[in-house]
């Protein structure tokens, strides 16, 4: 049994939802029967499918705690290949407060309440008990992952867990709160458009990308209500794994542009469009 399993069958015994993670921490691929959420989704995402594959495809939403699915044969090549353990937070009723750099762990410092904390590569993991809406960039360096969002395990931490405070919840209200039409907070000028003469080294047709950069660009304009900015990062991050394998250039800012000033139409602030978009486009670097 590798390591990474091991880790996993611990975690699914305290009732952590987990899923492997493979080069660069991401979920493996969905199979061709899910490629494109063809399928439907797994039930328990955010619009119910009729998704029974034995694979773990569909990142957080594949995470379980059953031992015979984490142990089974459809998932024992995931295994083998695993990189890294994910967990489910929002699964496991969690918040994780994603700190990403020195400066964003001295804010929580000052701001939030101590609670367990684990050391990440590049700043720390603030873990409170009780789930709220996922969002990425609420601030400079700071994503919150609790519902519909996966975090990698990294250890126990250290701390005493405390339960989720309003100063987290608050961050995401004032950063996901979309004003009504017409009270934009900020307007974009004019953006360059995407076109084939930007891509000259994408292995993508035009039509693939314009599609895919369309329908990305129509989820976040029905986000009316509130999370224009979330969905902005991530179509953001799934057009950029998309071109992962090119060797480039692929006009990915120009792609990012027209997100951003997508997200403002329906009246995200700029400054957080911008960071949310750019983190996105990152995130699958």
């Amino acid at each position: 049994m590798s390591t990474h399993l091991q880790a996993a069958l611990d975690l699914a015994a305290r009732a952590v939802p987990v899923l492997p993670l493979r080069a660069g921490k991401v979920p493996f691929g969905n199979c061709r029967a899910c490629t494109g959420n063809a399928c439907g989704g797994r039930p328990n995402m955010k619009t119910p499918g009729p998704c029974h594959c034995p694979r773990p495809c569909h990142a957080w939403a594949a995470a379980t705690t059953d031992h015979a699915t984490l142990t089974g044969p459809a998932w024992a090549a995931m295994w083998e290949q695993a990189q890294a353990v994910a967990y489910h937070p929002g699964g496991a009723n969690l918040t994780v407060v994603d700190l990403d750099n020195a400066d964003a762990t001295a804010w929580a410092r000052q701001h939030l309440p101590a609670t367990r904390t684990v050391p990440t590569t590049r700043g720390e993991h603030w873990i409170y008990r009780g789930a709220m809406q996922s969002a990425n960039a609420v601030r400079d360096g700071v994503d919150i992952k609790s519902t519909m969002q996966y975090a990698r395990w990294l250890g126990p931490g250290a701390g005493t867990m405390t339960r989720l405070p309003d100063a987290v919840r608050t961050l995401v209200e004032r950063e996901e709160t979309t004003p009504a039409p017409g009270d934009v907070v900020s307007s974009v000028p004019g953006r360059d458009q995407w076109d084939r003469s930007v891509a000259t080294g994408c292995r993508h047709t035009e039509r693939y990308v314009r599609t895919g950069l369309e329908r990305g660009l129509a989820l976040v304009r029905a986000r009316t209500e509130s999370g224009a900015g979330s969905q902005a990062f991530g179509v953001a991050q799934f057009l950029a794994k998309q071109h992962t394998a090119c060797p480039g250039p692929c006009g990915l800012d120009l792609l990012g542009q027209q997100l951003i000033a997508t997200a403002v139409s329906v009246g995200v602030p700029e400054p957080y469009a911008s960071r949310a978009v750019a983190n996105g486009l990152a995130g699958a670097a």
